[in-house]
């Protein structure tokens, strides 16, 4: 079910309870602004099959939400350390490549 570094092997088994799961692991209680930034980072692998980098996340948000909350500050404070390797990890997707 898991891949060697703990995101979802088959991004079909992921479900919001799969989403639920990871983000209690990394101590986080999703809310609606945690939500509009997975839907963002799901619809980014779907248009470039690749989860993103973090200026690319960036910039994907600030062009789909604004500079308020595109911005690595805001990601931060909703996925702490590395945004685009727990959003990934908590929408399903794949870790991006160049997280360590």
């Amino acid at each position: 079910m898991l891949d060697n570094n703990g995101f979802l092997a088959d991004r079909g088994l992921w479900s919001p309870e799969a989403a639920h799961a990871f983000a209690e692991l990394e101590n986080i209680q999703l809310t609606d602004a945690h939500w509009e930034i997975l839907t963002l980072i799901q619809a980014f692998y779907d248009e470039y099959d690749a989860s993103p980098a973090n200026r690319a996340l960036v910039n994907y948000v600030k062009a789909a939400l604004g500079a308020e909350k595109g911005n690595s500050i805001y990601l931060m404070t909703l996925f702490p350390g590395s945004p685009t390797r727990l959003a990934s990890r908590i929408a399903g997707l794949p870790k991006p490549k160049n997280c360590l």
